[in-house]
């Protein structure tokens, strides 16, 4: 793959193989059962940069997943759009560094073959299969379009000799091979349970799965959609199809990754009237402040990033060209800079339009992305399904307030995050924005509610923040430097990753290290210390290498013998030597344990120390039969794998400041390293650059301002830091405030971010993390800067006992860089307080069976 996959993406491909493991066992047994499965994950999650992983695992095995190739796959990639499917081989070939062009075959109206050819995945389209394509005439034998002999004979178009039915029929057919079936946006041609017409007729995608006439149903059939209970719902009617367990990607962990932006702000008039010009006009301001705000941030990375975002206006079913024209004019009052040819339509009539004096051409929409000369895109509905364009961070809409789900839907294509990460402590580069000049604070609020409930848009991501015109906020200018330092200075915790791979973590580490010059031969240093741990491992465990090689070295079996005639049976046990291919078996499957450029760099070095001078070859051998050994005892991985990890850590730790140094990509790298530890994994707060804040509550139609705060080490031009605190937030920042030397304070976000501090603790077995609501600076007599922790949190929630003892863990661990690390709680109408610097107060925490019992305990305090 040319993409290092997400923690999700990786945990979901293996899940994908498990069950394509398990359908092709079930195909080539002696039942011949057909199944069918799904994967479901929301828009952005990847869902083509998985299915190409998955595909390179079918045609090529993958290590990591211990999943063999299958010699005979072959695939169909079939949805209802040539266009998506278009999109999609791009998106295939882009990703994987393994299928090549001649791999990804779009079945065109020419194509005519006995049987399709393993190793290849072939994109086809319901309009293919219709029955006026060239690629089915001659399958009806009822067609009476077809020619036909003097004898009455049915003549195939272009003197073909198969129609792609029989193609799909002598596929199936064939023992040798196993035919796959990819539903893209799996959820479409499902209505009705797969059925269409008056009479119930079976859609194409029915026919594929049910089959049809002679020809079988597609024996794997794998839905992918960003939502595929419909789907689902179909597969339980269908004859004869087991129906394995599905897929499914959390939205949470999609939105964490930094793949999707974090918010969409929404903007409405205060009055009512026409102002569509006013907010087209404030649309293109914020375009061209977001084109500003993109060539500032590539300015500042030392590798320059560049985006160029687009602005989408969004317009109703039965358009006034005039009107758009007119339109068009304000954009370029307004922006006047901007070239006069940057504007394309993706509209359904797919020709140029003539708006007003602006003739705008069509473009393709799958082709919307790569064109950064298109800065103004007119479109209607969501454009097309599975279509996105990351570079379109503003839009416009000018449908009406009824037509809000063809607004979410279209909103829902325009989540993903230009540079495929999340730009750390910047909300601004991190958003869209949404002007809907139509719609009042009534309406504007449904479709709030709709986004972060993803309940308008099917599958569509529901996100967290959606704010209604809010205010940007920038770094206080009255905090002092030694603030800042303090601040990006305090350990914040990640949570470990289940598909964590320390050998593997350790040479992408290395890999990284090198790149950047931090430290030369990375690779060969990583490679000659676990090199030293698996020789200290020889000497350590000889006894039972020793055995362990014998199993490796002999192949031992039974023999069956029948009397035939008392009809008795007895089995004798026989030893055999191993041959080379028993060795070399041996030899790759302790490579998936330990690694296979380990396996192969151990391999070289073992065949070094012991190699004759005209004997090179028995001395890879030898290694190898070691290194298989090696493989059969449980001890080797566990050793080693600690090892890695221990270094990893002890370099990503030594090379901390420098990496610091680097640009927001390259440290994001390292990043995604460092979390990919087995264990939580400590990483430094980051300061944050931007962030965007409500400054009013909407509900019900009514507006409130929000109250605001002085000395947020965030603030707009006035000094104000607006924000929404319950009752107890507030008794708390108002007391802390209060104190002697306080300089600033931080209402921490609660989302993953890199400026957002995380806790992790253990609930229920899991590993979680918590996000305190407080921090607050304070500057003491000799001008040092002090942080303090508080989080006021309520001790009836069942977590609340595990925050407090993971609160307690990580002071432990961490609490000389805090003066303080409270939990406050209410209890009976009194504000009550846990000192978590206090080891006896760490140790009852620890002790109680409920966070209550640890609050009313002699330990805890009255707070304020």
């Amino acid at each position: 793959m040319k993409f290092t996959l997400k923690d999700y993406q990786e945990e979901a491909v293996g899940d994908v193989l498990d069950r394509l493991d398990e359908a092709r066992e079930d195909w080539h047994g002696k039942r011949k059962r057909i199944s069918a499965f799904s994967l479901t994950a929301t828009t952005g999650a990847g869902k083509t940069v998985m299915a190409a992983a998955v595909f390179e695992a079918l045609f090529y095995g993958n290590d990591d997943h211990e999943f063999e190739a299958d010699p005979g796959a072959v695939l169909i990639w079939f949805s209802d759009d040539p266009s998506l499917n278009e999109q999609s081989k791009w998106r295939l070939h882009q990703a994987s560094d393994k299928l090549t062009v001649s791999d990804l075959v779009t079945v065109e109206n020419t194509f005519s073959r006995e049987k399709f050819e393993p190793g290849k995945v072939y994109f086809l389209n319901t309009q293919k299969l219709g029955k006026k394509s060239l690629l089915v005439r001659g399958h009806d034998p009822d067609d009476e379009g077809l020619e036909r002999t003097a004898t009455g004979e049915r003549l195939m178009p272009d003197l073909r000799s198969h129609t792609i039915w029989d193609t799909i029929q002598n596929t199936i057919e064939d023992p040798d091979l196993t035919l796959y079936l990819v539903l893209d946006e799996a959820h479409r041609g499902m209505r009705d349970g797969g059925n269409t017409g008056e009479r119930g007729r079976p859609t194409i995608v029915k026919q594929l799965i049910n089959g049809t006439g002679t020809v079988p149903g597609i024996p794997i059939v794998w839905g992918i959609s960003a939502t595929v209970k419909r789907f689902n719902d179909a597969m339980q009617g269908m004859q004869d199809r087991i129906k394995l367990p599905d897929v499914v990607v959390d939205s949470q962990k999609v939105q964490d990754s930094g793949l999707i932006k974090d918010t969409i702000k929404l903007d409405v008039p205060d009055e009512v009237g026409d102002f569509a010009t006013v907010l087209l006009r404030r649309g293109t301001e914020r375009l061209r402040d977001m084109t500003k705000a993109w060539a500032d941030y590539s300015a500042d990375q030392a590798q320059g990033e560049t985006v160029q975002p687009l602005m989408v206006i969004q317009v109703p079913n039965n358009p006034d060209p005039n009107e758009i024209g007119r339109w068009l004019d304000t954009i370029f009052e307004t922006w006047p800079d901007l070239p006069h040819d940057c504007v394309a339509n993706v509209l359904g009539e797919h020709r140029k339009e003539q708006f007003g004096s602006y003739s705008v051409p069509y473009v393709e929409p799958e082709r919307v992305q790569e064109r950064d000369d298109i800065r103004i895109l007119i479109a209607k509905d969501a454009i097309s399904t599975g279509w996105d364009c990351p570079r379109a961070e503003v839009m416009v809409s000018f449908r009406a307030a009824s037509d809000r789900t063809h607004i979410t839907q279209l909103l829902g294509r325009m989540v993903r995050s230009p540079l495929a990460r999340r730009v750390p402590g910047n909300d601004q580069l991190n958003a869209v924005d949404c002007l809907l000049p139509k719609f009042d604070k009534v309406a504007v609020e449904a479709v709030a509610n709709a986004i972060m409930t993803g309940s308008d848009a099917e599958g569509d991501t529901p996100l967290k923040r959606v704010l209604i015109q809010p205010v940007v906020l920038l770094p206080n200018p009255a905090m002092p430097q030694a603030l800042w330092d303090k601040f990006v200075s305090l350990p914040s915790q990640s949570l470990p990753k289940k598909s964590a791979r320390p050998v593997k973590r350790l040479t992408a580490l290395a890999h990284e290290l090198a790149h950047d010059g931090l430290l030369p031969d990375a690779g060969k240093k990583a490679h000659a210390a676990m090199h030293k741990v698996m020789d200290g491992l020889q000497a350590d465990l000889a006894a039972e290498i020793v055995k362990a090689r014998k199993n490796v070295l002999t192949v031992e079996g039974k023999t069956l013998t029948a009397d035939i005639v008392t009809g008795g049976t007895s089995f004798d046990d026989f030893v055999e030597a191993a041959d080379y291919a028993v060795i070399e078996d041996a030899y790759l499957r302790a490579g998936r344990i330990i690694s296979p450029d380990l396996a192969t760099s151990y391999s070289e070095h073992l065949a070094k120390q012991n190699e004759a001078p005209d004997d090179e070859e028995e001395a890879l051998i030898d290694a190898h039969t070691d290194i298989a050994a090696l493989g059969l005892i449980d001890a080797v991985k566990v050793r080693l794998e600690q090892a890695a990890e221990a270094l990893a850590n002890d370099w990503l730790s030594e090379h901390q400041a420098a990496i610091a140094k680097l640009s927001d990509k390259r440290r994001d790298a390292y990043r995604e390293i460092s979390e990919l530890s087995a264990k939580p994994f400590d990483v430094k707060l980051e300061m944050p650059r931007s962030r965007l804040q409500p400054t009013k509550v909407l509900e019900n139609g009514m507006e409130t301002d929000l109250p605001t705060y002085g000395e947020h080490l965030l603030c707009d031009e006035c000094g104000q830091f607006p924000d929404v605190m319950n009752e107890w937030e507030i008794k708390v920042q108002s007391i802390e405030m209060a104190q002697d030397g306080r300089i600033g304070w931080y209402r921490n976000p609660p989302r993953t971010a890199p400026e957002s501090l995380g806790i992790i603790y253990d609930y229920a077995g899991n590993t979680e993390i918590m996000r305190p609501d407080f921090l607050f600076f304070s500057k003491n007599g000799d001008g040092e800067i002090l942080a303090d922790i508080v989080d006021p949190h309520g001790e009836h929630f069942a977590e609340s006992l595990p925050k407090l003892r993971g609160l307690a863990d990580y002071t432990e661990k961490h609490g000389a860089h805090y003066r303080r690390i409270e939990a406050v709680a209410r209890l009976d109408g009194t504000y009550r307080v846990l000192n978590l610097k206090s080891s006896d107060v760490r140790e009852m925490v620890r002790q109680m069976t409920s966070a209550k019992q640890a609050y009313l305990d002699a330990l805890s305090a009255v707070y304020g």
